[in-house]
């Protein structure tokens, strides 16, 4: 239990206590105890506004409630509480405090911000899943950093997670891929060709086209037309598909399953389509069967199936969530673009058409990544005159800025990502400053070996007093309520962040505290100290998928 963790227990049970001696009056259900760090250090280490918030149900004054709380509080961990204001409550932290933090971290060691495995049923995270018909973009992106990273997050929190990736390689769109690369490849042979309005105009299906020409020349040529498309179909989509690994790979991105969209077709999707119509969550009518989503909220009840006996693509994910549930999973959570908003209400209403709890789906929605070069958008690429890849940002600014910049805001908030700060060696570029911090750190183990300084983990913990070493040991004791909450509320922005204020708070104590010429159990002292800051900026930066380097 951390030093947080403490001060809530024992603000309820002095409250507790204060009711037992008649303090306060009897209560019902009182509110959750919220701690937050004052900015002025004389304001005390912790305060809580418990007091007014709890003020209804005592039916007293805030400062009443809060002066019978100090009274009642016990701990070793309290120097003395005082009631300020309209009725905080400030707490004043011993001066053992710290160094006891400190030794908890220590002794935790290489598990310290790492969870027990909670009892909860799997989770399973499904994020990218774009269309391969093509290259990915910095949305993708976007989508890929924080989904690993979110995968990530949940297993440091103790949650048993997989990622996946649902692979859309059936319907229309596949169509569209063939016959896209087969105008293409018609055009190289010099035939003339109308290519069609609605297929992928990219300049890689053009190159597709240009490799099966150099592999196999014209014979396809020679073949019905039907044919040749189901030929281009396969070896366009294994190309694309190997060309996404390696991009999302490269990009620090790897998933437990890829799900192929074809293994549906037809036997799932015809069975739950079934199971729905015995039900009565769907119907026949004008040829077509229709689900009754407007009986679980949806504004209107939605096709499944077209008059023709081609099922829509909500039939496939239909089928697709149910085949999640029929794996275990306990909770879904999809990372989707935010044009697939109206698109929940109808997944859901067949989850629990279907019998399942509709809440254990969250759909977290990405929003639109705007790239700015010396002040100005950037919308096209300049490789190709179209939308700029995820290839050509890793190439331009790098993996670990990419990734930091993209997760570093909330999903549901559009991002400007500025492509000349992510290239910045300096401290205005966020992810350079952590990493920077790490490097000091390494550079300090360096010197350290050389004078044969080793950590501390006992009594010379004490000696660490300096305002800035307790603000860099309150921080990293933070750290696993930090990811707790980040994995609750499905918010890998939370570690980007603490990250940051973490390296903030080692760089003010680096350039307050020296180690080298120091007494030798100061130095060792604050050697731990520099010990478990390193441990945590690993620990949260891989989490986020990013690099700590050793030198810079």
């Amino acid at each position: 239990m951390d030093i947080k963790q403490q001060i809530e227990q024992a603000i309820g049970e002095a409250a507790a206590r204060a009711v037992a001696a008649g303090a306060l009056p009897e209560a019902g259900a009182l509110p959750k105890v919220l701690l937050e760090e004052p900015p002025d250090k004389e304001l005390g280490d912790f305060a809580t506004n418990f007091a007014m918030q709890s003020a209804r149900v005592f039916k007293r004054p805030p400062r009443v409630i809060a002066a019978a709380i100090r009274d009642h509080l016990t701990g070793d961990w309290l120097d003395h509480a005082e009631v300020a204001g309209p009725g905080f409550l400030n707490f004043y932290l011993k001066g053992h405090v710290a160094a006891d933090t400190l030794r908890a971290i220590l002794a935790a060691g290489e598990r310290y911000g790492t969870l027990p495995q909670r009892d909860e049923p799997r989770v399973q995270v499904e994020y990218v899943s774009a269309n391969p018909t093509g290259p990915l973009h910095v949305g993708h992106g976007r989508g890929a950093a924080v989904g690993s990273a979110l995968v990530n997050l949940l297993r440091a929190a103790g949650y048993a997670a997989d990622s996946e990736y649902y692979v859309n390689d059936a319907g229309n769109q596949m169509q569209l891929l063939a016959v896209s690369v087969n105008a293409r490849y018609l055009e190289l042979l010099g035939r003339t060709v109308i290519f069609p309005e609605n297929g992928y105009h990219g300049a890689d299906i053009t190159e597709t086209a240009r490799r099966i020409i150099d592999r196999d020349g014209d014979k396809y040529l020679a073949l019905p037309e039907e044919e040749r498309l189901q030929i281009f179909q396969e070896v366009a989509y294994r190309e694309k598909r190997a060309a996404l690994e390696e991009d999302l790979a490269d990009f620090g991105v790897t998933f437990d399953r890829w799900f192929s969209e074809r293994t549906l077709h037809p036997d799932a999707v015809r069975r739950v389509v079934d199971v729905l119509l015995e039900r009565g969550a769907a119907y026949r009518k004008d040829g077509a069967i229709w689900l009754r989503s407007t009986d679980y909220g949806d504004d209107k009840d939605r096709v499944i199936f077209r008059e023709n006996g081609v099922p829509t693509y909500l039939a496939a994910d239909i089928a697709y969530h149910e085949d999640k549930y029929a794996r275990g999973y306990g909770r879904l959570v999809n990372i989707w673009g935010a044009d697939h908003h109206g698109y929940v209400a109808r997944v859901k209403a067949a989850i629990a058409a279907l019998g399942h709890d509709p809440s254990r789906l969250t759909v977290l929605f990405l929003q639109m990544v705007s790239l700015y070069r010396d002040g100005q958008l950037v919308k096209l690429s300049k490789r190709t005159g179209e939308t700029v890849t995820l290839r050509e940002l890793m190439e331009e600014v790098g993996v670990d800025a990419a990734r930091y910049f993209f997760i570093m805001r909330s999903l549901d908030s559009q991002l400007d990502f500025d492509l000349d700060l992510a290239k910045k060696r300096s401290n205005e570029n966020p992810v350079y400053y952590i990493q920077y911090a790490h490097a000091r750190i390494s550079s300090i183990f360096r010197q350290a070996d050389e004078l044969g300084l080793v950590p501390a983990d006992g009594m010379e913990l004490e000696l660490l007093t300096d305002e800035t070493e307790t603000a860099l040991i309150k921080k990293l004791g933070a750290y696993p309520e930090e990811i707790a909450r980040a994995a609750a509320e499905y918010a890998p922005q939370r570690i980007a962040r603490y990250s940051h204020e973490l390296a903030s708070a080692f760089h003010s104590f680096y350039n307050q505290c020296r180690i080298v010429g120091q007494a030798r159990e100061l130095a060792s002292a604050r050697l731990a100290l520099v010990a478990a800051t390193g441990h945590v900026i690993r620990h949260s930066l891989g989490i986020l998928g990013v690099s700590a380097p050793d030198k810079m």
